[in-house]
């Protein structure tokens, strides 16, 4: 009898998006820094990504895989509702499809000790927590956090008040979690004696077992004698007579008396002094405890609109924004300073706000104008200093720091007036060197010395790019060049002279490959919207299209000409022909 797989199923599951890795397109207009640096630690590599936040997340898969400690999202939570920024009214089926895709490049971001967080509420929370483990595994999962959402009764007329919501917790590795506990001062109340030697502030804890589990048929092997001081043996006896046990082992004690740390006092029971043995707690130098799952302490939904309103003067608040607390909380948990932190459907960039003022580096995708409206005003009034709400004053935030705005890339190949696939003329030839490195798995690096490294995949693989049709002479001479120690890919429009089964058996250390055919079944080219942002769905619609929604790209395209650099190497990217 075979295994059977334990998953979830939905209608269209199958259905696999065939996603183009984009490059990504920095705008220095819109991106922002502060006019000076504030402190030693600011950051400035920050990134804002404006697009399809599934096309972004494959973007940013070669440079940022195992590299992400903490990804916080809060996706639609397909409720039906209409909000103002964005449609919440997926079909349900649809809706798992879409978070799936993500959410498998999100756990390949993560690194080994990074974390997942997603706000969700009851209806779909317990379908994506499944969906979850099979993803990441049920041994994955850490718990789901509630948060309390509102601070006053909701008016309406229902029988039942939703006033929560919960954040799933998974990790990359169960065996790997670095998670901090809570600093909490109040612990040292507890240590109110000071050492007269050290100065350190200690107490005194029973060493005789109380409470739940404290008698000795709990654990007969801790009832054992402890020889006192005046020689007499002290067995652990509840003040009711009944036998009890230590609260460690013989072996633990047998330490503790060795080392001199087992303090006798005397106390009276039943008229008679008695020697009763205690263990002295020194105050830790970090009092910490556990992480309740229930947060009913942060900002509600109404603070942070409140909040919202007097950093975006003129500007309509979310409709239920999560507060930067929140945020806060989970980066305390999960993160260190200088860790990066990446939200996909950033919304009004309450992660990024929040995560700059910790002094953690920050990626944010948002596909919808809220990136220009909301997120970019946002985020230059942080790093001026001017926002003084959210966390800025428990952080003590003085400002610092910037971001670099991206836009995703068109898509790189695109139908011409004939319908024939050719490279779309947006792209100048660093455009094309960089897109075809990616999706040939090597990293773009431009060499400043050969003209013909455009990128590598190890210390001696190697790329070249040209819209050139290559001469047997000229594969030669680059073949002569690369040497027998390297290897080189070169992409070309053609190459004439020779067969590609020649070419291959005389120059070993070269791979030829023609554009735009080596690329053309690769990817859905020109599909440029995989949003959440569909009303509705007819179950029928999964089947015939694909998971394809209409593309509104060409509206917002620039048209702008390709812009070819005068390299002086001889017709690097066609530029002569």
């Amino acid at each position: 009898m075979s295994k059977q797989k334990l998953e979830l199923t939905w209608i269209g599951k199958d259905k696999r998006p065939k996603l183009e890795p984009r490059i990504l397109l920095e705008d220095p207009a819109k991106s922002y820094h502060a006019k000076h640096r504030v402190s030693g630690s600011d950051i400035f590599d920050n990134r804002l990504i404006f697009g399809d936040n599934l096309l972004a997340l494959k973007a940013l898969e070669q440079e940022f895989s195992g590299k992400v400690k903490c990804v916080f999202i809060d996706p639609p939570y397909n409720t039906g509702s209409a909000f103002a920024q964005y449609d919440d009214g997926l079909e349900h089926s649809i809706w798992l499809g879409l978070l799936r895709d993500r959410l498998e490049i999100i756990r390949r971001l993560l690194s080994d000790d990074g974390s997942l967080w997603i706000s969700i509420d009851d209806n779909e929370a317990h379908y994506l927590k499944v969906l979850c483990d099979e993803i990441f595994g049920r041994k994955c999962f850490v718990t789901s956090f509630i948060w309390k959402k509102v601070d006053s009764p909701n008016d309406n007329k229902g029988a039942i008040s939703p006033d929560h919501e919960y954040i799933l917790c998974y990790v990359k590795n169960p065996d790997s979690i670095s998670f901090r506990p809570k600093q909490d001062e109040s612990i040292l109340n507890a240590y109110r004696q000071p050492d007269a030697e050290s100065d350190r502030p200690y107490r005194d804890r029973l060493l005789k077992k109380n409470g739940k589990n404290s008698l000795r048929i709990d654990r007969p092997s801790m009832y054992f004698p402890i020889k006192g001081p005046d020689g007499v043996d002290v067995y652990p006896i509840h003040d009711d007579g009944q036998e009890a046990r230590w609260a460690m082992g013989k072996k633990g004690v047998d330490e503790l008396m060795a080392k001199g740390e087992l303090v006798w006092k005397q106390r009276e029971s039943g008229g008679v002094l008695r020697w009763v043995p205690y263990t002295r707690e020194y105050a830790p130098d970090a009092p910490t405890r556990p992480w309740p799952t229930i947060w009913s302490d942060l900002n509600t939904t109404r603070q942070t609109k409140a909040h919202q309103r007097s950093v975006l003067e003129g500007v309509q608040a979310f409709e239920t924004p999560k507060p930067e607390d929140l945020v806060s909380r989970i980066l305390s948990v999960s993160t260190n300073p200088g860790d990066w932190v990446l939200d996909s459907f950033a919304g009004s960039g309450t992660t990024g706000a929040a995560a700059h003022k910790m002094g953690r580096r920050w990626i944010m995708v948002e596909l919808e104008e809220t990136c220009h409206t909301h997120i970019i005003p946002r985020l230059t009034k942080v790093i001026d200093g001017e926002d003084k709400g959210g966390v800025t004053e428990a952080l003590s935030w003085q400002g610092g720091g910037g971001f670099r705005y991206y836009r995703l890339a068109p898509s790189l190949i695109v139908n011409d007036r004939w319908g024939n696939p050719v490279i779309n003329p947006e792209y100048n030839a660093a455009m094309l060197a960089e897109a075809l490195a990616k999706l040939e798995g090597f990293n773009y690096a431009p060499s400043e010395t050969h003209w013909w490294q455009h990128g590598h995949s190890s210390e001696c693989d190697f790329i070249y790019v040209t819209t050139q049709n290559l001469s047997a002479q000229q594969l030669q001479a680059l073949s002569d060049e690369v040497g027998s120690e390297r290897s080189l890919l070169v992409c070309c429009a053609a190459f004439h002279g020779v067969t590609a089964a020649g070419a291959a058996e005389r120059w070993p250390n070269l791979t030829l490959k023609k554009i735009p055919r080596m690329v053309l079944a690769r990817c859905e080219w020109g599909h440029d919207d995989y949003s959440l942002n569909v009303v509705n769905l007819p179950v029928a619609g999964i089947e015939k299209s694909d998971h394809e929604a209409p593309s509104d790209s060409a509206k917002n395209k620039k048209n702008r000409k390709m812009t070819l650099p005068n390299s002086g190497q001889g017709a690097l990217f066609g530029e002569s022909e």
